[in-house]
């Protein structure tokens, strides 16, 4: 018996809504908030404002698209948290509603689990690689860097994560140090191809097991930039594609060497990156070039499952649907990883 699930998504800034079939994807809509530009990061209060603003439509042109109405959903998936406490109190809410006034059951689910999960959603027009069990992920965004034994959908253990800063915030923090627009990581990727990697080294944490820390690597940068701009004011711009070039590749670098030794410890060669970093060409570079060197099968996702979006909510949502794993009217959304018991 097929199984469709309505998937919705709102932990930070993209508001987002998804319907699949089983494993098979039919609508992924996403609305992004351009409000944040002019302040150079997300302003919680204003992405909950336009969560509400989105929430309706972007439901509504996700079940149109898919051809499904609300009837013939079997379970609505949402994502509980981690995220901004605002803007999952929106999803949260929506999902409720949505449930109550159509008889609908709930399936709370973690983002990061969403994530990990996105390399096992297939496109009406095609089937995607997938990996095998036990796999090692990568995953890598703004808020989270984490190194995930992938041992079934239902079991999965972090056997490394950031003491501090996550990758993707070192790219923004250091990208907003250059003045360059935000968000950061994306622009600092295009310059540094056209860059020169090695023409700056900065700091590397020493951090045990499969650790990682970036807030070392930030500081690095900052202090070469105003050692250099002492002594030319134009340093930043003249050296800026240079600069880019070789942060890129020192965090590459840092976020492939724990992985490599997780790879070694376990004895697992199916490999997979995800989150929004794994956009990063610097990346999906290193990663599939270390495979080809190490006999790892790589898995990279699809650049629209790379950003926060509801296909990947709805895919962890229906293998919760599958193990019978629903949500009661009194779920709250979970701000912090640690407080996450799913």
């Amino acid at each position: 018996m097929d199984i469709t699930i309505l998937g919705i998504e709102s932990s930070c800034d993209d508001t987002s809504a998804a319907v699949i079939r089983n494993t098979t994807l039919l609508s992924n809509v996403i609305a992004s908030q351009a409000v944040h530009v002019k302040y150079g990061g997300v302003i919680p209060e204003l992405a909950s404002r336009a969560h509400q603003q989105n929430i309706v439509p972007v439901v509504d042109t996700a079940l149109k698209e898919a051809g499904v109405t609300p009837d013939k959903i079997d379970a609505i998936a949402f994502t509980r948290g981690p995220g901004l406490l605002g803007s999952l109190l929106v999803g949260v809410s929506f999902a409720k509603g949505l449930a109550i006034s159509n008889n609908i059951p709930m399936v709370d689910v973690n983002h990061l689990h969403g994530h990990i999960l996105s390399h096992f959603i297939d496109l009406p027009d095609r089937e995607l690689p997938h990996p095998s069990f036990p796999f090692l992920c990568l995953l890598v965004s703004g808020g989270h860097s984490q190194i995930v034994k992938v041992s079934s959908p239902y079991d999965m253990e972090i056997v490394g994560s950031t003491i501090d800063d996550a990758a993707g915030e070192a790219f923004d923090k250091c990208a907003k140090v250059m003045n360059l627009p935000y968000p950061g990581g994306p622009v600092i990727d295009r310059l540094a191809k056209e860059g020169n990697a090695d023409a700056f080294h900065f700091a590397r944490p020493h951090v045990s097991g499969f650790d990682y820390s970036f807030s070392g690597l930030k500081t690095s940068f900052l202090y070469t930039l105003r050692d250099k701009v002492a002594g030319n004011p134009d340093f930043i711009e003249q050296n800026k594609a240079d600069l880019c070039a070789s942060l890129q590749k020192t965090v590459v670098d840092i976020l492939l060497d724990k992985l490599i030794k997780a790879s070694k410890e376990y004895g697992i060669k199916d490999i997979a990156i995800a989150g929004g970093v794994s956009a990063n060409s610097g990346l999906r570079n290193g990663i599939v070039a270390e495979g080809r060197k190490r006999g790892w099968r790589t898995f990279l996702p699809e650049f629209k499952f790379t950003t926060d979006n509801a296909a990947m909510i709805a895919l962890a949502g229906y293998y919760r649907y599958m193990k019978g794993e629903f949500a009661t009217l009194d779920v709250a959304p979970t701000v912090r990883i640690e407080d996450m018991n799913i």
